[in-house]
């Protein structure tokens, strides 16, 4: 183990900054930028993600009937559930497309740009969504609804990156659990606008997907007004001036050298800022480990069985004994777990950490899937066993939202620095979006073939994916960027450099005339 190192006085500055930035309060414009971004992006996504649950059967009954006036015959049951196959299913790949165009715009358009033009996918989707019905068009259903996936692959990989560019680092994580907390209020609204006195009727089903467009529009009447990635202005944009002015209105200050200089640092780390493709990310020793993790993290995310509880949740409550007319308002018990689950990991993230609450997340859910494989097998002979199966899927939501659900997005942004980041976002959401779509086709046969044992599949992946975080994710809170990647520095064999020579890095960087920032020993060098 290295030996901790003296202060120095530049050490003691620098302390004494991040003691004064901790007691900093969050401003307004910061907590404008996290919800508001989330509202139009982690929200709709979340929505989604329940909204087809409620209007199956009518959307089904709406195929057939267009399919008969169309061409004079019923639809066969085989054609009737592949197109309704491809409606669900289409939504991961939207999603991938989306996450592999993500580098493309925010090259052009920024953070904040993105965002903003994301919207128009949002109510263009919402758009085709309401209107088939009345144009008697399945296809445009099916349309608007790789549209919405293409919103959603734009929309995850964008904010986190956002969020994690305009936060201080002691709050970092809190403000990026917004997109957590906003993906499971969505889940929550989904369910609750589709109950049937609500918008879960067949003459209003198409509402449900109309309401799409309201966040969309919300963050277009905030969003214009908030300022862009401050580290995206002076990184790659040498906007030096503008980078300024964002770090104010986001810190509530005037002097933020203190940040800038963090950003010249790494700027100077850097050499020549030059923003990495996909190919070159993959190629980097200096990140392999970061690619890595966040390859595995993502992986987990969807692969940890979340998705495939909900299979099993109407069946459990049925056999509880539980009438159907009841059902939907007691499945609104996981959308509320998963919220609430969301908001204490986002209250707690700062003190606890993220690698803490990670491998806490996947482990405990383990142990609950093992518990509910259990249950499953005996609930036949116990009458009240189903009360326990529930409860055990409702310990699995909470146990997802506590870390999984919202640290993967989280960990994309912080674990690259500013030339790899987008090119690992658009990784992290590939994988992401290729494992939903994996275990959408896939778990309807290990189902069949393992029937209530098919969660044990998920008890491995939760088990591998939190020996693995154990054994190699550094604890990222309260650190910069340069500070994450220097932590895995060691387990990639690139050397550390010295703290002097850190502090060099920083005074080394200035701006010139036009904000550009500039290496000042070489230019000693070349004098």
């Amino acid at each position: 183990m290295d030996k901790p190192q003296k202060d120095g006085p530049a050490d003691h500055k620098m302390s004494d900054s991040k003691k004064n930035s901790e007691k900093q309060p969050v401003t307004a414009c910061l907590l404008s930028a996290a919800f508001f971004g989330a509202l139009g992006s982690s929200f709709i996504y979340g929505y989604n993600l329940s909204v087809v649950n409620a209007p199956a059967s009518y959307i089904k009954t709406f195929y057939n009937k267009t399919w008969l006036e169309r061409y004079g015959e019923p639809i066969t049951a085989e054609r009737s559930t592949l197109l309704w196959s491809i409606t669900v299913s289409i939504f991961a790949i939207g999603g991938l497309l989306g996450a592999l165009s993500v580098s493309l715009f925010i090259r052009v358009l920024g953070r904040k740009g993105t965002l903003l033009l994301n919207n128009s996918f949002a109510i263009i989707a919402a758009l085709m969504l309401s209107l088939g019905e009345m144009a008697k068009s399945f296809e445009m259903l099916i349309i608007g609804r790789i549209i919405m996936g293409f919103d959603s692959g734009i929309a995850l990989s964008v904010l986190p990156m956002y969020l994690g560019e305009i936060t201080p680092r002691h709050i970092r994580g809190s403000i990026g659990q917004f997109n957590s907390i906003l993906i499971c209020l969505g889940v929550f609204t989904g369910q609750v606008m589709g109950l049937p006195e609500l918008l879960g009727q067949e003459s209003r089903w198409n509402y449900l997907f109309a309401f799409l467009a309201l966040p969309a529009v919300l963050q277009l009447c905030v969003l214009p007004f908030l300022p862009e990635s401050p580290r995206y202005l002076l990184m790659e944009r040498r906007d030096e001036a503008g980078a300024e002015r964002a770090f104010q209105r986001f810190l509530g200050k005037k002097d933020v050298s203190q940040e800038l200089e963090e950003v010249y640092a790494e700027a100077r780390a850097q050499d020549n800022l030059h923003i990495a493709s996909v190919p070159e990310l993959l190629k980097s020793p200096a990140v392999r480990w970061q690619l890595i993790t966040i390859i595995i993290t993502m992986a987990c995310y969807q692969l940890c069985g979340l998705n495939a509880i909900w299979y099993y949740t109407n069946g459990i409550l049925q056999e509880a004994g539980f009438a159907a007319r009841i059902r939907p308002y007691i499945t609104l018990s996981t959308g509320a777990i998963e919220t609430l689950a969301a908001i204490i990991s986002g209250l707690v993230i700062e003190r606890i950490g993220r690698r803490p609450l990670l491998i806490f997340g996947f482990s405990a859910m383990a142990v609950f899937f093992s518990l509910l494989t259990v249950f499953l097998n005996i609930q036949d002979r116990v009458s009240w066993m189903p009360y326990l199966s529930y409860i055990c899927i409702l310990a699995v939501i909470a146990s997802f939202c506590s870390g999984p659900g919202g640290i993967p997005f989280v960990l994309a942004g912080e674990l690259f620095e500013q030339s790899y980041r987008p090119a690992a976002f658009m990784v992290a959401g590939s994988v992401n979006w290729l494992s939903n779509f994996a275990l959408g086709l896939l778990f309807p046969f290990i189902q069949e073939k393992l029937q209530s044992f098919a969660f044990l599949v998920f008890v491995v992946v939760c088990t591998l994916g939190s020996i693995y975080l154990y054994f190699v994710l550094p604890e990222t809170k309260n650190k910069t960027f340069m500070d994450i990647s220097q932590s895995f520095a060691k387990i990639n064999k690139i050397p550390i450099p010295s703290p002097s020579h850190e502090m060099e890095m920083v005074l080394s960087n200035k701006p010139d005339v036009n904000g550009r920032v500039q290496d000042t020993a070489k230019m000693e060098s070349s004098v």
